[in-house]
């Protein structure tokens, strides 16, 4: 019996890196566009130049392609300091957090998947997993070694505010991040 032939070609399940950096730019600016309710996998097809068969091969749904999108852009752009006192650290960090936020498109992709989990259990699940307890780990280090501090509470107290302002449009000067840090840690 001969045997079997593997057909010539890409395997079906590999992604082409041109399209799915197309997808991923493609559904980041739909969404700046029109917003999260704007944003459709039929749409990001017609963008990205892509069958949406191809999208539904590699996610399973648009909010998977804004987390790809957005956990890309934060390991570039928002990245958790290493080096520097504990403070040193988290200033940087909220520094860059609010510039993500309010000047940067995937922090616009950030806040509508905050927003979308507020009404889609599904939505909120996936977000944990793949975007915020990965990156709730990373925040930790920030604090490591700064004196009896629950790391948790004080990421809360730090990054919840800002989050809060970039949501509802509020002014997030650098003196409002000075005083939470120094409120928060000493």
């Amino acid at each position: 019996m001969p045997a079997a032939r593997t057909p010539k070609g890409r395997a079906p399940h590999r992604r082409n890196e041109e399209a799915r950096l197309a997808v991923l730019h493609a559904a980041d600016d739909l969404l700046v566009e029109r917003g999260f309710g704007g944003v459709s996998v039929e749409g990001i097809a017609a963008r990205a130049g892509v069958a949406k068969q191809t999208i539904y091969r590699w996610w399973p749904s648009k909010v998977d392609i804004l987390l790809d999108t957005l956990i890309q852009d934060a390991d570039r752009k928002l990245v958790v300091p290493d080096t520097g006192t504990s403070v040193e650290r988290v200033t940087r960090y909220l520094r860059d957090l609010v510039k993500f936020l309010t000047r940067d498109d995937a922090g616009k992709v950030l806040l509508a998947l905050i927003g979308e989990a507020q009404h889609d259990a599904e939505t909120a699940k996936v977000f944990h997993e793949r975007y915020l307890t990965p990156r709730r780990r990373q925040e930790r280090t920030m604090l490591a070694g700064h004196a009896k501090t629950d790391a948790d509470a004080a990421l809360d107290a730090l990054v919840g505010p800002v989050v809060y302002r970039a949501l509802t449009g509020a002014p997030i000067p650098p003196k409002f991040v000075a005083g939470l840090v120094a409120a928060t840690l000493g």
